[in-house]
């Protein structure tokens, strides 16, 4: 799928019931949702049929998943892309999953400790100062 629609994936963060994401489309390229859609229909056929569906989800041919939206934000600059790295790596401490942003393994915060992005032991508790970002 990324072949075909090109994206950067910056910051990814997958956690049992949502993800998060920041990634970078194209200059000349918009359409977000297309690659939603994708990604949640290849990610949709990958998985076992388990979970419970509605009648709406069941008559829609739709998993029970995903929910059916997402929040879009454009970034403004460096101190925005920065806020919003931090928050999507952040999340797995916010919600009380781990500890330590480092014990999360779902994630790319361990490939941007070695690039030099994050140091290792960066967030080792909640900062209450990642939490103020909308979710």
């Amino acid at each position: 799928m990324k072949r075909r629609h090109p994206f950067v994936i910056h910051g990814w963060v997958v956690l049992p019931e949502h993800l998060h994401c920041v990634i970078e489309l194209p200059p000349d390229d918009v359409d977000f949702a297309l690659r939603w859609r994708l990604i949640k229909m290849d990610f949709s056929k990958a998985m076992p049929l388990t979970e419970r569906r509605n009648a709406s989800r069941l008559k829609r041919g739709e998993r029970g998943i995903w929910q059916r939206r997402y929040w879009e934000h454009r970034i403004r600059d460096e101190a925005d892309f920065r806020a919003h790295m931090d928050y999507v790596h952040i999340n797995p401490v916010k919600h009380g999953l781990v500890k330590r942003v480092a014990d999360w393994p779902h994630s790319t915060f361990h490939r941007l400790v070695q690039s030099g992005m994050y140091p290792a032991d960066w967030a080792g508790g909640f900062e209450e100062s990642v939490g103020n970002l909308a979710e």
